[in-house]
C-alpha cells in the first residue's frame, strides 16, 4: 500500500484519539517498517492491519467500525487534495461508476506501482439504486464501506450500503449494492 495511506491513518489517530495513541499503537504494532512511512513509499498492508488492531486493543472500537471511519477520513482527505479528481462529478453514484474507469486511471499516473482494489459494476445504475463489486486481495471492504460514505457525504446524499461477501468470508470480493434513501 502507498505510504500516504499509512501516514494519513497516522494522522487521523492524532486527531482523534491523541498523539500518546499514536505512539502507543506504533509501538504495539511491532511493524517492520517501525511505522516510519513516507507518502509515495510503499509498505505491507499488514502493518495497517497491526495499526488498526492495536488502535482496536486501546480504543475499545471494533476494527471493522475503525476502518469504516478512516475510509470515510480518508475520502475527505481524497476531496481536500486531489479535487481535479472529483471536477464534472455531481452524485455518489457518479463517481462510483467512475471509478476504475477514470479515478482509478487517474491515481495510477500519480503512483504507477499503486495496487488499487477493483470495483466492477454489477449492474448498471438506476436512478434509485447501483452495485458494485470489490475485490481486493487485501481485503478491505469495511474501508470501502467508509470510503463509499464519505463520497455519499461529500455530495450531501443518505445512501444505503447493503454488503454481501462473495468469496466465501475471506472479504477479498463483495457487492455493495447502494440505494438512495427517500
Amino acid at each position: 500500500m502507498k505510504g500516504m495511506i499509512f501516514t494519513e491513518f497516522l494522522d487521523m489517530v492524532e486527531d482523534r484519539f491523541g498523539l500518546a495513541v499514536v505512539e502507543n499503537i506504533i509501538e504495539a504494532a511491532e511493524s517492520p517498517s517501525g511505522c516510519a512511512y513516507t507518502v509515495v513509499g510503499t509498505y505491507d498492508h499488514h502493518e495497517m492491519v497491526r495499526m488498526v488492531v492495536a488502535l482496536s486493543e486501546a480504543s475499545g472500537i471494533s476494527t471493522p467500525m475503525l476502518l469504516r471511519v478512516y475510509g470515510e477520513h480518508l475520502f475527505s482527505y481524497f476531496v481536500q487534495n486531489y479535487p481535479a479528481m472529483f471536477a464534472g462529478m455531481d452524485s455518489t453514484f457518479d463517481f462510483m461508476n467512475k471509478l476504475d474507469g477514470y479515478i482509478h486511471v487517474e491515481v495510477r499516473k500519480l503512483y504507477a506501482d499503486a495496487e488499487l482494489p477493483r470495483f466492477e459494476l454489477a449492474m448498471p445504475a438506476t436512478d434509485q439504486t447501483t452495485e458494485l463489486i470489490y475485490r481486493s486481495g487485501r481485503a478491505f471492504a469495511d474501508l470501502a464501506e467508509g470510503l463509499i460514505a464519505g463520497c455519499a457525504t461529500h455530495f450531501g446524499e443518505q445512501i444505503e450500503v447493503m454488503r454481501a461477501d462473495l468469496s466465501g468470508g475471506d472479504g477479498t470480493v463483495v457487492r455493495f449494492t447502494l440505494t438512495k434513501a427517500g
